[in-house]
């Protein structure tokens, strides 16, 4: 249930913001839900969500709710949820939720814990390449209160709440790089040549394309040591592509290594091993 698509629905359409009434109008009327007696606090969720062409990918969340003693979160037609918005709350420009609601549980008689997922399907078409970047965090609770949640009978006692602005998190086009080291094996004090691709996930057409003008590391480890060292950094030309020469000294690993940004992931590639001779 997406509970704010479906409060929005039941009440005739009514604009997104207008279901979160002042608590003033508390009692509502017959076609607005009044305040709901809740709070959210305390919103966890990763820091980034990795996102690829065709697989679901399930983000998980938690939350404190605080809610007053006339609120029932055990009832059956109760639901809260977090679910995640691109741009402004008011007039987003998408928002991602779950399939389910969250699953709460009591810690005192007026707070509990919350937990769920945020489900993207990207071979549905759920994202953009242009929604890549920061989202924001927002939660909401629902109390049908005994109302027919399909069309309820007296929407003035349909209680829904609401809240924004409680964390954020990067929704990323999931990236691939690769890696090729040659000739194999080489000579001591001999030109090596290393060869790659950078691409990221396209949201839209469901492929992988090579990401342009993006500045790459050229690592190496040395064989029997554990850690890579940068020797050049390399920019992908119009295709993604990547090609650099470098001396060969030692047997060891070669690879491409990115950084990143808000809108794609790090990534790095496999070490490709040059024997030395």
């Amino acid at each position: 249930m997406r509970i704010r698509a479906t409060v929005a629905a039941v009440s005739g359409a009514l604009a997104l913001s207008a279901l979160a009434v002042p608590a003033a109008h508390a009692t509502g009327d017959s076609g607005t839900p009044y305040t709901l007696n809740v709070s959210f606090s305390n919103v966890t969720i990763a820091k980034a969500i990795k996102v690829g062409t065709t697989n679901e990918v399930s983000a998980t969340y938690s939350y404190t709710l605080t809610h007053g003693s006339d609120v029932d979160i055990t009832k059956a037609d109760f639901y809260t949820d977090a679910f995640l918005y691109k741009g402004s709350y008011d007039t987003p420009t998408a928002e991602l939720y779950g399939d389910d609601p969250a699953t709460c549980t009591a810690t005192s008689a007026t707070t509990a814990t919350c937990k769920g997922t945020v489900d993207i399907y990207p071979a549905d078409g759920d994202l953009k390449n242009a929604w890549a970047g920061s989202w924001g965090v927002a939660a909401e609770a629902v109390a049908f209160n005994g109302q027919n949640q399909d069309n309820p009978a007296d929407m003035s006692k349909v209680g829904y709440k609401d809240q924004s602005g409680l964390g954020s998190t990067l929704v990323q086009r999931y990236s691939k790089l690769t890696v090729n080291a040659g000739p194999e094996p080489v000579g001591k004090g001999k030109t090596l040549t290393v060869t790659g691709k950078l691409s990221r996930a396209n949201w839209e057409d469901h492929q992988y394309h090579g990401y342009s003008g993006q500045p790459v590391k050229l690592q190496f480890k040395k064989a029997g040591t554990t850690t890579y060292s940068t020797i050049k950094t390399v920019n992908t030309d119009s295709y993604g592509n990547l090609k650099t020469t470098t001396t060969a000294n030692y047997d060891g690993y070669w690879r491409f290594s990115y950084a990143g940004t808000s809108t794609t992931p790090a990534v790095s590639a496999a070490g490709d091993y040059v024997d030395v001779q």
